[in-house]
């Protein structure tokens, strides 16, 4: 059984498809970031960083309960554990280590950041909209031509690479981030496909009534942005 500790989030919203794409018992233990619920101390000894997602699978190595925090390294684990979703020759292997890497250095931190200044930051900053807004378009002109050689982002084959990316694309997401998706066609066709799965439907679709985009309350954005993360032990 897979313990998820889960807000409706791009990077939870990873973790939710996967545990649906590969078929394994799970149960949600929802965290409220909005509320501060990540600093909890007994969060904490799973996810030492305070951020969600993350997992405890009761039947870990050894059959002890193991835990695991960083979505990328939550994805890496249940495929290895299920052997789903990422391939066994060692060269498609690295395909998907690429672009799981790809995702995890610069599309999630980059279109964060973006969604920041567009959407969260209490001052408008021009430069910081601009700088940003730029860089997830550079980055999307990179899945695009990726995607115009290959289906998937690995290859012929939807992979934890097509996972790990796909919940930064969705409509919701490009909205923040004031993305149009008809500039980068061969990004629009994967992102129709994936999202047609039914694993990715119920993945996204998690807790989808809790996920508040913008306008925070000044309690929400101290925990999320603010003083709350900073704050020592």
């Amino acid at each position: 059984m897979i313990h998820h500790y889960y807000w409706p989030t791009p990077n939870g919203h990873k973790t939710a498809i996967m545990l649906e794409e590969v078929e394994i018992d799970y149960k949600i233990f929802p965290i409220d970031i909005h509320n501060g619920a990540q600093f909890d101390p007994e969060f904490i000894k799973i996810s030492p960083n305070n951020r969600v997602p993350a997992i405890v699978d009761t039947d870990g190595p050894g059959g002890q309960p193991y835990s695991v925090f960083e979505s990328g390294a939550i994805l890496l684990y249940l495929a290895e554990k299920t052997g789903k979703l990422y391939p066994k020759d060692v060269k498609t292997r690295y395909e998907v280590k690429q672009w799981l890497m790809f995702q995890m250095g610069n599309v999630g931190p980059m279109f964060g950041q973006n969604g920041y200044f567009q959407g969260y930051c209490p001052e408008d900053i021009p430069l910081a909209k601009e700088r940003y807004h730029n860089v997830s378009k550079q980055i999307y002109s990179v899945l695009d031509k990726r995607l115009a050689e290959f289906t998937y982002l690995a290859g012929d084959d939807f992979s934890i690479a097509d996972v790990a990316t796909f919940p930064w694309t969705t409509i919701k997401q490009r909205t923040m981030h004031k993305i149009e998706l008809d500039e980068y066609p061969n990004v629009l066709r994967w992102n129709e496909e994936v999202s047609q799965r039914p694993g990715v439907q119920r993945g996204i679709a998690m807790m989808s009534d809790d996920l508040k985009v913008g306008n925070p309350s000044e309690e929400t954005y101290k925990n999320m942005f603010g003083s709350a993360q900073f704050k020592k032990d």
